[in-house]
């Protein structure tokens, strides 16, 4: 009896806790169907019909098509490039031993350490003298720059929990280096990868900070930055604001239930010894 009103107080606390995340998209969602109206006079009450207008006008009317092609080729490029630059990184100082081991592993961590956003007037001059100003690809190695040390850091923890056998015996089969990393390794870290992928795409994905600053160009910016257009300065459209976020909202969606498992082993890795 006892043990089974400690499982109900579990999943009682669970399900609280779940509710108080999953609520708030539940409610964006169901604002973006309800009328301006609707929203004022009843923010926490359902829709009276399900009608996809304000998704068709917010759409056309801030170019949301435009801001969509540049936030996925933003993210995407940066998360590919972080992947396997980190996790190249990652593997040669997990692996091999040489005199600056340490110093190049705590280089990596001092991007942990200190924000990037505090030396934005140096970035800002740096981007500039390079014509990098309002430009994709200036933004992207930016998130580079910034999101590179989390990812050696997790990927080099990954790497040091793999018996170095496992490189010893791909080496006798004829492999060299690069495949056994690619080869031997690399499959093994899907977890890892999952987990740096996920969580650096969302990172990217949501980040108005670094737009704001670096785009200047309409046709250049990102969802969070094209998102800005519907506030008003004496009136905001909450209607096409909740559309637009829960239109920017699905491919988060979609790439974390795509790769959840690999995300929760990820993150549950080495908690339980075999």
């Amino acid at each position: 009896m006892e043990h089974r009103l400690q499982q109900l107080s579990k999943y009682a606390v669970m399900t609280l806790f779940s509710f108080i995340s999953l609520y708030p998209i539940f409610l964006m969602i169901m604002s973006s169907f309800k009328t301006k109206k609707e929203i004022t006079t009843s923010p926490l009450g359902l829709p009276h019909s399900f009608s996809f207008v304000n998704f068709i006008e917010v759409w056309n009317k801030v170019h949301f098509d435009e801001y969509f092609i540049n936030s996925v080729f933003v993210s995407g490029v940066s998360v590919i490039i972080i992947l396997i630059i980190s996790s190249m990184a990652a593997f040669y100082l997990a692996r091999y031993t040489f005199r600056w081991n340490g110093a190049v592993l705590f280089f990596f961590m001092l991007g942990l350490m200190l924000p990037m956003k505090l030396a934005i007037s140096p970035l800002y001059m740096q981007l500039m003298k390079l014509n990098l100003l309002d430009s994709l690809i200036g933004l992207i190695i930016v998130y580079i720059a910034g999101h590179i040390s989390f990812a050696v850091f997790l990927f080099f923890g990954f790497f040091g929990t793999l018996p170095k056998d496992l490189d010893q015996s791909a080496r006798i089969d004829g492999c060299n280096d690069f495949q056994v990393y690619y080869k031997i390794v690399l499959p093994l870290m899907r977890p890892a990868m999952a987990t740096v992928a996920i969580t650096d795409l969302i990172h990217v994905w949501n980040d108005f900070f670094y737009p704001l600053v670096f785009i200047k160009s309409t046709e250049k910016g990102t969802i969070p930055l094209g998102m800005l257009n519907l506030f008003g300065e004496y009136d905001t459209e909450w209607n096409l604001l909740f559309s637009g976020l829960t239109l920017s909202s699905l491919p988060m969606i979609i790439a974390f239930l795509i790769a959840s498992r690999q995300f929760i082993e990820g993150l549950t890795a080495g908690a339980v010894k075999s």
